[in-house]
């Protein structure tokens, strides 16, 4: 009678055991940060490859002083003399990223503005002079190189391929404590608007950057370059007129950051694109795709690219180089990156009418206000 119960029990524990490592392995909630394998899951390992490459960058700037300037003008008139010229250094922080071997540092332009002296200081406790290579305004971005052997260039990624809600992690000197690491992820892609530079395309994010990771590197999950610290966007209290941080950061991509740092490197100033247009979004005239962006030609500069291909005021543009336009704002900018002497083909719509047009790009050499 026992050996027949004990035959009758197994079955039943074996299918109740089945059934707690089902519930263990599918089934019952796993803490966020433990994997399949009951490992602790960690981004150790992407802040490991990208730290080395990024740099803290300290400036200074002689600047004239302000203080006790109506002492100095009494003083200046009972002597019968001119004003003594009086002078104190202004310092401040920020980050870079390490791009090349031969010590090539992508950093924000703001950082390094009207600097009189540039040290950087990198992770592994070396510290250089930085000379500028070059400076590009538009995209706020500047490179500069320090004189140092066995350097650390980061891996770049495809910031084109970057997806909302991808983690990321944020790598500065935030507030001069020295190398910081702060996580979140991509909040939204293409953020414009903000008329901090001419070339907005910003990859928004939460992770938490402060004064000082400006210029530092974004990265994915896998340790690669995503994009550039930039700022954080505030807004402002109308009820106690300050400004508050809603916890937007912002970061120049990857793509657009190595495509300036190529022509700064090479030419020390961005050779950009140009076809001497002036364009306004309208909707799209296919019924279908109510939605769709088209450019409508507001200007054409006199001797332009654009001219002399017969675009005209008042076309709508909707294909380049037979792709449709589908953002006014990126077509400007992938116009922008095309080279002088390039040819391109511009599809409009003229008195319901389709022309198929071709331009020979130009060179921008001002402060573009158009394409």
């Amino acid at each position: 009678m026992i050996n027949s119960l004990r035959f009758m029990m197994w079955p039943a524990i074996a299918g109740l055991l089945a059934a707690l490592l089902i519930l263990d392995r599918w089934v019952l909630p796993r803490p966020a940060n433990v994997s399949a394998s009951g490992a602790t899951a960690s981004y150790a390992p992407a802040v490991r490859s990208a730290t080395p490459a990024v740099v803290n960058i300290y400036t200074a700037k002689l600047v004239q002083s302000r203080s006790n300037l109506l002492r100095d003008e009494l003083l200046s008139r009972r002597l019968d003399a001119a004003p003594a010229q009086r002078q104190r250094i202004e310092r401040s922080l920020g980050s870079g990223v390490i791009m090349t071997e031969e010590g090539h540092i992508l950093t924000n332009n703001h950082v390094i503005d009207e600097a009189d002296a540039i040290q950087v200081l990198l992770h592994d406790g070396r510290s250089a002079n930085a000379v500028v290579i070059g400076t590009d305004p538009a995209t706020d971005l500047a490179v500069l190189q320090v004189q140092l052997p066995d350097l650390q260039p980061i891996a770049i990624a495809d910031s084109d391929s970057a997806r909302v809600g991808d983690v990321v992690l944020a790598i500065g000197n935030p507030l001069g404590f020295g190398h910081s690491v702060t996580q979140g992820i991509v909040s939204a892609l293409g953020r414009y608007g903000l008329q901090l530079s001419v070339y907005e395309d910003y990859i928004q994010t939460d992770a938490t950057i402060h004064l000082g990771n400006s210029g530092g590197a974004l990265i994915n999950a896998r340790g690669e370059l995503l994009g550039i610290n930039t700022l954080i966007y505030t807004g402002t209290d109308q009820s106690r007129g300050v400004s508050t941080g809603i916890g937007i950061s912002l970061a120049i991509p990857a793509n657009m950051a190595l495509f300036v740092m190529a022509d700064l490197i090479r030419y020390g100033e961005v050779i950009r694109g140009w076809l001497g247009v002036s364009v306004a979004p309208v909707r799209g005239l296919n019924e279908q795709q109510p939605g769709l962006q088209l450019l409508e030609v507001t200007a054409v500069a006199t001797d332009s690219p654009a001219q002399r291909a017969g675009v005209m005021v008042r076309d709508i543009i909707t294909h380049i180089d037979g792709e449709p336009v589908r953002d006014g704002r990126l077509t400007m900018h992938r116009i922008a990156q095309l080279r002088p002497g390039d040819k391109i083909d511009i599809t409009v719509v003229r008195n319901n009418q389709t022309l198929d047009l071709q331009a020979i790009v130009g060179t921008l050499r001002q402060s573009p206000t158009s394409g």
